[in-house]
């Protein structure tokens, strides 16, 4: 069975179980509107919101379209030129997604401020794209960082390809290792060579990574490479942002003319009323803007995601100032 009818059998499969779960609430519609309106939710991308971080993650498509309503919902903090902490993006992120883990933040953050400030804050621009590398290949960079650890305490490359071989000489001594660990952290390792072994990685690897010739394009830039360098320009690299296909170009990542007419509405809107100098009629229209950036509600959350808004609104309003 290829890949494309195991995800479709995925979704049939959610679809069936999100039917008998609120059989209730759903039966008025028909079952052929309702399949209808699944697959068209998934088709738009619209049907990760409110899901468990296990659903997020089961396809690729999955990944990209929470990494498209993350941006959608709050383009905005870019545009402001705010600066937020790993603690407040989590925070957005459970505004979508209620047990997204702080792991997979610092992670993102890591590749932002170089793995030695992680309390830093980050620009929405910045921590997108690593956020979007780090979510989509999660198990591919998982990997690389192993084979990268092994070049940086001496192992050849055959004992990163074939960790069980016997063969291949540990170069550094026992006695020594501890105490030297945290230098070699910081040392990098030789390009060509980490080439070869993330070359031979994609050879076996199951997942889902970025291209060969775009990882070998970014490695073959430098003779020596870190780890956490080598994963900033994969994060800034256009050709790998248009194969994932959630996000614009940098240029464009903050341009949404739709998003844009609906602000301004409410702007005129909010001056014109009575109550416009008031900061209630602010976060009143600030609390709009959000709710109207959200993605279309599909008909398998609209309940969860009416009752859950009220809140998530002034979570984010918090998170913004």
């Amino acid at each position: 069975m290829d890949c494309g009818s195991t995800q479709v059998l995925f979704y049939l499969n959610d679809a069936v179980t999100q039917l008998l779960d609120h059989k209730e609430e759903y039966t008025q519609f028909g079952l052929v509107r309702y399949f209808a309106e699944y697959f068209s939710s998934v088709k738009n991308s619209n049907h990760v919101l409110f899901r468990e971080l296990n659903y997020i993650r089961a396809t690729q498509h999955n990944r990209a379209s929470f990494i498209r309503v993350f941006w959608r919902c709050f383009r905005q903090i870019g545009k402001s030129g705010d600066l937020l902490s790993v603690p407040e993006y989590r925070s957005l992120l459970q505004l979508l997604c209620p047990d997204f883990p702080l792991e997979a933040v610092q992670s993102a953050s890591r590749i932002v401020l170089a793995d030695d400030a992680s309390d830093g804050l980050m620009s929405f621009s910045d921590f997108i794209y690593a956020f979007q590398l780090q979510f989509c290949y999660q198990e591919f960079l998982d990997s690389v960082q192993v084979i990268y650890q092994d070049l940086l305490a001496g192992k050849s490359p055959n004992t990163v390809i074939v960790p069980t071989s016997s063969s291949v000489e540990q170069l550094v001594s026992v006695a020594t290792e501890e105490s030297d660990r945290e230098e070699q952290q910081q040392d990098a390792v030789d390009s060509s060579t980490l080439a070869e072994c993330v070359d031979a990685l994609c050879e076996r690897f199951k997942h889902s990574y970025p291209s060969r010739t775009c990882l070998r394009e970014v490695l073959e830039q430098t003779d020596k490479v870190s780890y956490y360098g080598f994963l900033q320009t994969l994060a800034n690299h256009e050709s790998i942002n248009q194969t994932i296909g959630a996000l614009p170009s940098k240029e464009e990542l903050l341009i949404d003319p739709e998003m844009d007419q609906e602000l301004d509405k409410l702007i005129a809107q909010i001056s014109v009323s009575p109550g416009s100098n008031s900061s209630g009629s602010a976060i009143g229209g600030l609390k709009e803007v959000q709710r109207r950036a959200s993605p279309r509600r599909n008909i398998h959350h609209r309940r969860k995601m009416e009752v859950e808004s009220d809140g998530s609104t002034e979570e984010t309003d918090s998170s913004e100032n």
